[in-house]
């Protein structure tokens, strides 16, 4: 393994899509991964605007491990306090090689003004491979300090490169592996691993630790180990572990690097439950569409109330195109409006519509549903259900505005047919055309059977004119007859036009209203779902 390994191109595109994938995931995602996302874009963005040509590397360790003396000899200065005096370390303490640009850095790391030391003047004669190094002796993470003050934690997390510093003794110690070492695995770029105070220990048995060490690394998930062994009494290994220092500030991508691998980390925890790439279509097709729109309009009754409807305007229809003798003498029968208890239809029609119309909840419910369900087939369980919210969001709204939009259709019967009028003046006529003929039936019996006087005219006195007047009432009845048949068939051809109409200014509604209170938030929800797993392998690849 090779610290100056090249980092994945594209992390600000990655990390902007995390930055999508945290926007979208809201209510889709763990909410502590979406707070680790948003704690990484916030790390990242503060890193990334700081100097890049300084490379933060933190020596972090546990007490006794000999951390602040490795600390000292790579600085060739005593700068951190060990031993006797203090055996763990309090605070960190930062030794910069070259402070151009480095404030603002240290400024965000935290470290306090008088733990900051600078390599200059001729001292650093033969270090200039190291210049832009930022190194950061850490607290003792397992100090009674650690236990209230998580400033170690805090830099492992936003340090560049982490150097863990270990002793023979403690290299396998179960907490720091489990609580550390563990959770960067995926970070060989980003970790060294230092097995201090080697002077301790015999060639043979520095070997032995040092394979057991890789061992216990690989199963921790660490792939390719670097591990170094060092002794900061003898000055053994310091300059191998130099090098690895200014291999890795040489190189200025230890905090590219670093980014990515939190990043890596962090979306395979976000993608664990996600499959790679299931693309769904957006937009809701137009036989989903008709099929809701059908469902609602049983759910309101649309055919019953057309029917309704074709009734009463068949029923109104004789008023004025029925034969006149035929109604009435249907005065004297029961009025089928009233059977019908729709009341008085000159009234206003739009009672008869609007209280009609009554959305039924739970068929509108399961219309719902079932266009969800059909959608939402192969998605992740969390994501179907985000699809069933989306479209039940405001289906509680549905059967009041379509009971409410519905009431509003007012069929046009009380507007008269310029064919009924013709219908009414006609039938009318024939009406007073048998009356007359009546009246000329009757004269001529009086003046012609029964000599009641001098009729005005001879014809009217004349008995052989009665069969022709005859004729012509028995000719009006027939032809009165005939002409409320063929209008009671054109009434029904109006009647089921009208019906047809008042259907697709129904069903028309119906669905204006489905789109934009069920299928408008169900394609928002689809393309959110869409989105968020573009963005999610974007920020994974």
């Amino acid at each position: 393994m090779t610290i100056s390994a090249e980092p994945r191109h594209g992390l600000g595109t990655r990390l902007a899509a995390l930055a999508r994938v945290v926007e979208l995931g809201q209510g889709r995602v763990d909410p502590e991964l979406l707070e680790e996302a948003t704690q990484l874009l916030l790390r990242a963005g503060n890193r990334l605007k700081l100097s890049p040509d300084h490379t933060v590397v933190a020596l972090a360790g546990g007490t006794g491990s000999g951390k602040s003396s490795l600390f000292n000899s790579v600085s060739g200065l005593e700068l951190s306090p060990t031993g006797v005096r203090r055996p763990t370390t309090a605070r960190t303490h930062a030794c910069v090689w070259g402070l151009d640009g480095a404030a603002p850095l240290l400024d965000w790391l935290q470290i306090q003004w008088r733990h900051r030391f600078a390599r200059a003047s001729a001292l650093d004669k033969g270090e200039s491979q190291l210049h832009g190094l930022i190194l950061l002796d850490l607290p003792d993470h397992d100090s009674i300090r650690a236990l209230t003050d998580n400033e170690a934690d805090r830099l492992i997390t936003a340090a560049d490169l982490i150097v863990w510093v270990l002793d023979p003794q403690k290299y396998a110690d179960a907490a720091t592996h489990r609580r550390y070492v563990a959770e960067l695995a995926g970070h060989d770029a980003v970790t060294v691993f230092v097995l201090n105070q080697a002077d301790k220990l015999t060639p043979e048995e520095q070997a032995i630790c040092v394979a057991d060490l890789e061992e216990l690394l690989g199963r921790e998930g660490v792939a390719n180990p670097k591990v170094v062994a060092t002794s900061a009494t003898t000055g053994k290994g310091i300059d191998g572990l130099k090098a690895v220092l200014a291999e890795s500030v040489s190189a200025r991508r230890a905090g590219y690097l670093r980014l990515e691998a939190d990043l890596d980390k962090l979306m395979l925890r976000v993608a664990k439950d996600m499959p790679d790439l299931l693309h769904v279509e957006p937009t809701v097709d137009g036989a989903r569409r008709a099929g809701l729109t059908d469902a609602l309009c049983d759910a309101v009754g649309a055919a019953a109330v057309g029917e309704a409807i074709e009734n009463v305007y068949g029923v109104r229809s004789i008023d004025w195109v029925g034969w006149p003798y035929a109604r009435w003498g249907g005065l004297f029968r029961p009025d089928p409006l009233k059977s019908l208890r729709l009341g008085d239809v000159k009234d206003d029609i739009r009672t008869l519509v609007g209280g009609s119309v009554r959305a039924q909840p739970a068929e509108v419910d399961n219309a719902v549903q079932a266009l969800s369900d059909g959608l939402s087939q192969g998605m992740p369980v969390i994501w179907q259900d985000g699809v069933r919210d989306a479209a039940r969001s405001r289906s509680g709204q549905l059967p009041k505005v379509l009971t409410d939009e519905l009431g509003e259709i007012a069929p046009p019967l009380d507007r008269v047919p310029p064919w009924w009028w013709l219908g009414k003046i006609w039938q009318y006529l024939l009406v007073l055309l048998f009356g007359a003929g009546l009246g000329v039936t009757g004269m001529i019996v009086a003046y012609g059977a029964f000599d009641a006087g001098v009729p005005p005219s001879e014809l009217l006195g004349d008995l052989g004119v009665l069969p022709w007047v005859l004729l012509m009432m028995i000719s009006v009845l027939g032809v009165g007859l005939l002409s409320a048949v063929a209008s009671r068939n054109f009434v029904v051809l109006a009647a089921g036009t009208e019906r047809d109409r008042l259907e697709r200014d129904m069903r028309r509604r119906v669905s204006t209203v489905a789109q934009e209170l069920v299928v408008e938030p169900v394609e928002r929800e689809l393309q959110r779902y869409n989105d968020f797993h573009e963005a999610l392998n974007t920020a994974k690849y």
